[in-house]
Protein backbone atom coordinates (compact mmCIF):
# COMPACT_ATOMS: atom_id res chain seq x y z
CA UNK A 1 0.00 0.00 0.00
CA UNK A 2 1.53 3.27 -1.14
CA UNK A 3 0.85 6.70 0.32
CA UNK A 4 0.83 8.13 -3.18
CA UNK A 5 1.05 7.01 -6.79
CA UNK A 6 1.94 9.62 -9.39
CA UNK A 7 0.85 8.84 -12.94
CA UNK A 8 3.05 10.50 -15.54
CA UNK A 9 6.55 11.99 -15.52
CA UNK A 10 6.29 15.19 -17.46
CA UNK A 11 6.90 18.53 -15.70
CA UNK A 12 3.84 18.05 -13.44
CA UNK A 13 4.60 14.47 -12.47
CA UNK A 14 8.31 15.05 -11.97
CA UNK A 15 7.74 18.08 -9.76
CA UNK A 16 5.08 16.19 -7.79
CA UNK A 17 7.59 13.39 -7.24
CA UNK A 18 10.28 15.76 -5.95
CA UNK A 19 7.85 17.22 -3.41
CA UNK A 20 6.68 13.75 -2.39
CA UNK A 21 10.30 12.70 -1.87
CA UNK A 22 10.97 15.75 0.28
CA UNK A 23 7.93 14.87 2.41
CA UNK A 24 9.32 11.33 2.85
CA UNK A 25 6.16 9.79 1.46
CA UNK A 26 6.01 6.14 0.44
CA UNK A 27 5.25 6.69 -3.24
CA UNK A 28 5.73 5.45 -6.79
CA UNK A 29 5.82 7.10 -10.23
CA UNK A 30 4.25 5.18 -13.11
CA UNK A 31 4.92 6.50 -16.60
CA UNK A 32 5.45 5.63 -20.23
CA UNK A 33 8.47 7.93 -20.47
CA UNK A 34 10.37 10.70 -18.71
CA UNK A 35 9.75 14.26 -19.82
CA UNK A 36 6.41 14.02 -21.58
CA UNK A 37 5.72 16.72 -24.14
CA UNK A 38 8.76 18.70 -22.97
CA UNK A 39 10.97 16.09 -24.61
CA UNK A 40 9.29 16.93 -27.93
CA UNK A 41 9.87 20.68 -27.61
CA UNK A 42 12.58 22.49 -29.54
CA UNK A 43 13.68 25.81 -28.09
CA UNK A 44 12.28 26.74 -24.66
CA UNK A 45 12.68 30.45 -23.99
CA UNK A 46 10.09 31.03 -21.25
CA UNK A 47 11.09 28.71 -18.40
CA UNK A 48 12.24 30.80 -15.46
CA UNK A 49 15.97 30.56 -14.84
CA UNK A 50 16.79 29.56 -18.41
CA UNK A 51 16.84 32.31 -21.02
CA UNK A 52 17.26 29.53 -23.54
CA UNK A 53 17.26 25.74 -23.26
CA UNK A 54 16.09 22.95 -25.53
CA UNK A 55 13.29 20.63 -24.49
CA UNK A 56 15.54 17.54 -24.25
CA UNK A 57 18.10 19.48 -22.20
CA UNK A 58 15.40 20.64 -19.79
CA UNK A 59 14.18 17.05 -19.44
CA UNK A 60 17.77 16.04 -18.62
CA UNK A 61 17.74 18.62 -15.82
CA UNK A 62 14.44 17.21 -14.55
CA UNK A 63 15.87 13.67 -14.56
CA UNK A 64 18.97 14.86 -12.71
CA UNK A 65 16.73 16.32 -10.01
CA UNK A 66 14.82 13.04 -9.73
CA UNK A 67 18.03 11.02 -9.40
CA UNK A 68 19.13 13.23 -6.52
CA UNK A 69 16.18 11.93 -4.52
CA UNK A 70 16.40 8.36 -5.85
CA UNK A 71 12.75 8.51 -6.88
CA UNK A 72 11.14 5.11 -7.62
CA UNK A 73 9.91 5.04 -11.23
CA UNK A 74 8.15 2.35 -13.25
CA UNK A 75 8.91 3.30 -16.87
CA UNK A 76 7.32 1.95 -20.06
CA UNK A 77 4.19 1.15 -18.10
CA UNK A 78 0.79 2.48 -19.16
CA UNK A 79 -2.16 2.88 -16.79
CA UNK A 80 -5.28 1.05 -17.91
CA UNK A 81 -7.63 2.00 -15.09
CA UNK A 82 -7.78 4.01 -11.89
CA UNK A 83 -10.70 3.80 -9.49
CA UNK A 84 -11.38 4.31 -5.81
CA UNK A 85 -13.24 1.93 -3.50
CA UNK A 86 -13.52 2.86 0.16
CA UNK A 87 -10.23 4.43 1.22
CA UNK A 88 -8.16 2.68 -1.44
CA UNK A 89 -7.29 3.84 -4.94
CA UNK A 90 -6.72 0.89 -7.27
CA UNK A 91 -4.36 1.42 -10.20
CA UNK A 92 -4.17 -1.21 -12.93
CA UNK A 93 -1.37 -0.94 -15.49
CA UNK A 94 -0.18 -2.90 -18.50
CA UNK A 95 2.19 -4.79 -16.20
CA UNK A 96 0.80 -4.91 -12.67
CA UNK A 97 -1.79 -3.81 -10.10
CA UNK A 98 -1.15 -1.30 -7.33
CA UNK A 99 -2.97 0.07 -4.29
CA UNK A 100 -2.53 3.53 -2.81
CA UNK A 101 -4.14 5.97 -0.38
CA UNK A 102 -3.85 8.91 -2.80
CA UNK A 103 -3.05 9.49 -6.46
CA UNK A 104 -1.86 12.39 -8.57
CA UNK A 105 -2.82 12.10 -12.23
CA UNK A 106 -0.25 13.97 -14.32
CA UNK A 107 -0.56 11.98 -17.52
CA UNK A 108 -0.51 14.99 -19.84
CA UNK A 109 -1.78 14.95 -23.39
CA UNK A 110 -1.19 12.99 -26.59
CA UNK A 111 -1.22 14.03 -30.22
CA UNK A 112 -4.46 14.30 -32.15
CA UNK A 113 -4.59 12.31 -35.35
CA UNK A 114 -5.73 13.49 -38.78
CA UNK A 115 -7.93 10.44 -39.26
CA UNK A 116 -7.39 10.42 -43.02
CA UNK A 117 -6.45 7.56 -45.38
CA UNK A 118 -2.75 6.73 -45.28
CA UNK A 119 -2.07 8.18 -41.82
CA UNK A 120 -1.80 4.88 -39.97
CA UNK A 121 -0.08 3.14 -42.89
CA UNK A 122 2.74 5.68 -43.07
CA UNK A 123 3.24 6.35 -39.36
CA UNK A 124 7.01 6.19 -38.79
CA UNK A 125 7.41 5.80 -42.55
CA UNK A 126 7.64 9.49 -43.25
CA UNK A 127 4.75 10.55 -41.02
CA UNK A 128 5.59 11.75 -37.52
CA UNK A 129 4.02 13.47 -34.53
CA UNK A 130 7.34 14.72 -33.12
CA UNK A 131 9.67 17.11 -34.95
CA UNK A 132 12.16 17.03 -32.10
CA UNK A 133 12.38 13.24 -32.27
CA UNK A 134 12.36 12.73 -36.04
CA UNK A 135 13.33 16.07 -37.62
CA UNK A 136 16.97 15.11 -38.32
CA UNK A 137 15.73 12.23 -40.50
CA UNK A 138 14.42 14.78 -42.99
CA UNK A 139 17.60 16.71 -43.66
CA UNK A 140 17.42 18.49 -47.04
CA UNK A 141 13.96 17.05 -47.74
CA UNK A 142 10.62 18.70 -48.49
CA UNK A 143 8.13 18.29 -45.65
CA UNK A 144 4.65 19.37 -44.58
CA UNK A 145 3.69 20.53 -41.11
CA UNK A 146 -0.03 20.13 -40.50
CA UNK A 147 -1.49 22.69 -38.08
CA UNK A 148 -1.41 26.37 -37.20
CA UNK A 149 -0.96 26.60 -33.43
CA UNK A 150 2.09 26.65 -31.16
CA UNK A 151 2.86 22.97 -31.75
CA UNK A 152 2.98 23.54 -35.50
CA UNK A 153 5.04 26.72 -35.11
CA UNK A 154 7.54 24.92 -32.89
CA UNK A 155 7.85 22.07 -35.40
CA UNK A 156 8.31 24.49 -38.29
CA UNK A 157 11.00 26.45 -36.44
CA UNK A 158 12.94 23.27 -35.80
CA UNK A 159 12.56 22.02 -39.37
CA UNK A 160 13.58 25.34 -40.92
CA UNK A 161 17.16 24.52 -39.93
CA UNK A 162 16.99 20.99 -41.30
CA UNK A 163 14.59 20.58 -44.21
CA UNK A 164 14.95 21.89 -47.74
CA UNK A 165 11.43 23.34 -47.72
CA UNK A 166 8.46 23.33 -45.37
CA UNK A 167 4.78 23.65 -46.27
CA UNK A 168 2.59 24.68 -43.34
CA UNK A 169 -0.90 23.31 -44.00
CA UNK A 170 -3.38 25.18 -41.83
CA UNK A 171 -7.11 24.50 -42.05
CA UNK A 172 -7.94 27.84 -40.36
CA UNK A 173 -7.89 31.27 -42.09
CA UNK A 174 -4.91 32.40 -39.99
CA UNK A 175 -2.19 30.97 -37.76
CA UNK A 176 -3.08 30.84 -34.07
CA UNK A 177 0.39 30.34 -32.52
CA UNK A 178 2.14 32.96 -30.39
CA UNK A 179 2.93 36.15 -32.30
CA UNK A 180 6.70 35.91 -31.80
CA UNK A 181 6.70 32.35 -33.15
CA UNK A 182 4.63 33.42 -36.15
CA UNK A 183 7.11 36.20 -36.89
CA UNK A 184 10.03 33.78 -36.90
CA UNK A 185 8.18 31.31 -39.12
CA UNK A 186 7.05 34.00 -41.58
CA UNK A 187 10.64 35.21 -41.82
CA UNK A 188 11.82 31.79 -42.96
CA UNK A 189 13.04 31.72 -46.56
CA UNK A 190 12.19 28.03 -46.93
CA UNK A 191 8.60 28.17 -45.64
CA UNK A 192 5.33 28.28 -47.58
CA UNK A 193 2.16 28.97 -45.58
CA UNK A 194 -1.09 27.53 -46.90
CA UNK A 195 -4.09 28.73 -44.86
CA UNK A 196 -7.66 27.54 -45.44
CA UNK A 197 -6.21 24.22 -46.53
CA UNK A 198 -7.23 20.76 -45.38
CA UNK A 199 -5.53 17.38 -45.70
CA UNK A 200 -7.58 14.62 -47.31
CA UNK A 201 -5.03 11.80 -47.48
CA UNK A 202 -1.40 10.82 -47.05
CA UNK A 203 0.20 9.27 -50.13
CA UNK A 204 3.11 6.91 -50.51
CA UNK A 205 4.50 3.54 -51.44
CA UNK A 206 7.02 2.24 -48.93
CA UNK A 207 7.47 5.78 -47.58
CA UNK A 208 5.51 9.03 -47.76
CA UNK A 209 5.56 10.65 -51.19
CA UNK A 210 2.92 13.34 -50.77
CA UNK A 211 -0.42 14.49 -49.39
CA UNK A 212 -3.79 15.29 -50.94
CA UNK A 213 -4.90 18.79 -49.97
CA UNK A 214 -8.06 20.79 -50.53
CA UNK A 215 -8.06 24.58 -50.88
CA UNK A 216 -11.59 25.85 -51.29
CA UNK A 217 -13.15 23.71 -54.01
CA UNK A 218 -9.78 22.79 -55.49
CA UNK A 219 -8.13 19.47 -54.70
CA UNK A 220 -4.48 18.76 -55.51
CA UNK A 221 -1.55 16.53 -54.69
CA UNK A 222 1.42 18.09 -52.92
CA UNK A 223 4.72 16.29 -53.24
CA UNK A 224 6.50 15.94 -49.85
CA UNK A 225 8.82 13.40 -48.30
CA UNK A 226 7.73 13.95 -44.74
CA UNK A 227 4.56 14.85 -42.84
CA UNK A 228 4.50 16.23 -39.29
CA UNK A 229 1.04 16.16 -37.71
CA UNK A 230 0.76 19.07 -35.26
CA UNK A 231 -2.99 19.70 -34.97
CA UNK A 232 -3.20 19.73 -31.21
CA UNK A 233 -3.41 17.39 -28.28
CA UNK A 234 -6.02 15.44 -26.34
CA UNK A 235 -5.82 14.68 -22.60
CA UNK A 236 -4.67 11.20 -21.55
CA UNK A 237 -7.52 10.78 -19.11
CA UNK A 238 -9.50 7.85 -20.48
CA UNK A 239 -8.31 5.50 -17.70
CA UNK A 240 -9.60 7.73 -14.88
CA UNK A 241 -12.95 6.27 -13.90
CA UNK A 242 -15.60 8.37 -12.17
CA UNK A 243 -13.71 11.66 -12.40
CA UNK A 244 -15.48 14.80 -13.57
CA UNK A 245 -14.17 16.01 -16.94
CA UNK A 246 -15.01 18.91 -19.23
CA UNK A 247 -16.12 18.64 -22.85
CA UNK A 248 -12.49 18.28 -23.95
CA UNK A 249 -11.91 15.30 -21.67
CA UNK A 250 -9.74 17.33 -19.29
CA UNK A 251 -10.01 16.41 -15.61
CA UNK A 252 -11.69 19.16 -13.62
CA UNK A 253 -9.75 20.37 -10.58
CA UNK A 254 -10.05 23.17 -8.06
CA UNK A 255 -7.25 25.49 -6.94
CA UNK A 256 -5.90 22.74 -4.65
CA UNK A 257 -5.76 20.26 -7.56
CA UNK A 258 -8.54 18.22 -5.99
CA UNK A 259 -10.84 16.24 -8.29
CA UNK A 260 -14.43 15.36 -7.47
CA UNK A 261 -13.17 12.19 -5.75
CA UNK A 262 -11.40 12.78 -2.40
CA UNK A 263 -7.83 11.50 -2.40
CA UNK A 264 -7.43 11.73 -6.16
CA UNK A 265 -5.63 14.81 -7.45
CA UNK A 266 -4.61 15.92 -10.94
CA UNK A 267 -2.08 18.34 -12.35
CA UNK A 268 -0.73 19.71 -15.62
CA UNK A 269 -2.05 19.44 -19.14
CA UNK A 270 -4.44 16.58 -18.37
CA UNK A 271 -6.51 19.04 -16.29
CA UNK A 272 -8.69 22.02 -17.15
CA UNK A 273 -6.02 24.47 -15.93
CA UNK A 274 -6.26 27.50 -18.20
CA UNK A 275 -2.89 27.53 -19.98
CA UNK A 276 -0.72 24.61 -21.05
CA UNK A 277 2.84 25.65 -20.29
CA UNK A 278 5.82 23.75 -18.85
CA UNK A 279 6.20 26.12 -15.92
CA UNK A 280 2.47 26.02 -15.10
CA UNK A 281 2.46 22.21 -15.19
CA UNK A 282 5.44 22.12 -12.82
CA UNK A 283 3.74 24.45 -10.37
CA UNK A 284 0.52 22.47 -10.53
CA UNK A 285 2.47 19.28 -9.83
CA UNK A 286 3.95 20.80 -6.69
CA UNK A 287 0.50 21.87 -5.50
CA UNK A 288 -1.03 18.46 -6.19
CA UNK A 289 1.67 16.63 -4.24
CA UNK A 290 1.34 18.98 -1.28
CA UNK A 291 -2.45 18.56 -1.37
CA UNK A 292 -2.04 14.76 -1.33
CA UNK A 293 0.28 15.03 1.68
CA UNK A 294 -2.22 17.27 3.47
CA UNK A 295 -5.00 14.79 2.73
CA UNK A 296 -2.97 11.93 4.23
CA UNK A 297 -2.21 13.69 7.49
CA UNK A 298 -5.82 14.83 7.89
CA UNK A 299 -7.41 11.39 7.43
CA UNK A 300 -7.43 8.19 9.45
CA UNK A 301 -6.97 4.94 7.55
Amino acid sequence: MFDLIIIGAGPAGITASVYAARKKMNFLVITQDIGGQTAWSGDVENYTGYQFITGPDLVAKFEEHMRKYDIPVKENESVISLKKKGDVVYVKTSKSDYETRTAVIASGKKSKELNVPGEKEFKNKGLSYCATCDGPLFTAKVVAVIGGGNSAMDAALQLMRIAKHIYIINVAPELTGDAIMQEKVNAGSNVTLMNNTGVLAVLGEKMVTGIVIKRGARQENLSVQGVFVEIGLIPSSEFAQGLAKNQLGEIEVNCNNETNIPGIFAAGDVTDVYDKQIIIAAGEGAKASLSAFRYLIQHKF
